[in-house]
């Protein structure tokens, strides 16, 4: 019964789309927020391969250089546009750490410390940024059934799921769909693909790996109910 009104509802949307526009694209685009035949990506195949967040232009690093006999040393430097970051001192030479996870990079400046000195211990992690600002690290946009639609900022260390950001943009409203929130999402290319997903499976069923982790510039979409 709840197919039929969805099927009776896209029927009088399509009508009256195609006669105050006459444009059928705009119907199609409108049903393929619905359709259940879109691209679907098994959150949790996504997940057996996430190894961290990665390192990126405009980020923030905080870096500690010591070994177990001195005194350790705290840097905070910006990745500059080139992917790069400059620490003073012992290595003059700018270190390439754009894509790299911070263990990645961690690991990297172990060997090239390891020339001058013996043992080197270093920490790395994300430094600090002003959530009221606009984040280096991009946006979320969420839009539909929420309390603030708008973009949402990506935190430092990247780890923004669908669950976070809606939490970030107000809840939901009350007659928000639960089960068919969408995300758009357009790889390097613009192709665009559309990953459906359903809360009541991340909290009623705890199956956490359907809360996916997103990436700036995706669009988040929570439908009204049809009922």
């Amino acid at each position: 019964m709840h197919r039929l009104f969805q099927f009776a509802g896209l029927a009088l949307l399509s009508a009256l789309v195609v006669y105050t526009s006459g444009c059928a694209a705009v119907y199609h685009d409108i049903k393929s927020w619905f359709d259940d035949d879109f691209e679907q990506i098994d959150a949790s195949a996504v997940a057996k391969y996430w190894d961290g967040p990665r390192i990126g232009p405009g980020m923030t690093l905080a870096i500690t250089v010591g070994t177990a006999s001195t005194q350790p040393k705290e840097f905070v430097l910006l990745v500059d546009q080139n992917g790069e970051i400059t620490i003073p001192y012992l290595i003059q030479d700018p270190i390439a750490c754009d894509g790299l996870t911070l263990d990645a990079l961690k690991q990297k400046l172990v060997k090239a410390y390891s020339v001058y000195i013996r043992q080197p211990q270093i920490l790395v992690s994300f430094g600090s940024y002003d959530p009221k600002g606009v984040s280096p690290w991009g946006t979320v946009t969420v839009m539909g059934e929420v309390g603030v639609q708008g973009p949402v900022n990506m935190p430092p260390t990247m780890d923004l799921t669908i669950t976070k950001v809606l939490q970030l943009a107000g809840g939901l409203k009350p007659f928000a769909d639960k089960t068919r929130i969408v995300v758009t999402r357009c790889d390097k290319e613009g192709r665009q693909s559309r990953i459906k997903v359903d809360l009541r499976e991340i909290g009623e069923d705890g199956r956490f790996d359907r809360d996916i982790t997103l990436k700036a510039g995706d669009v988040v979409y929570v439908p009204e109910t049809w009922y």
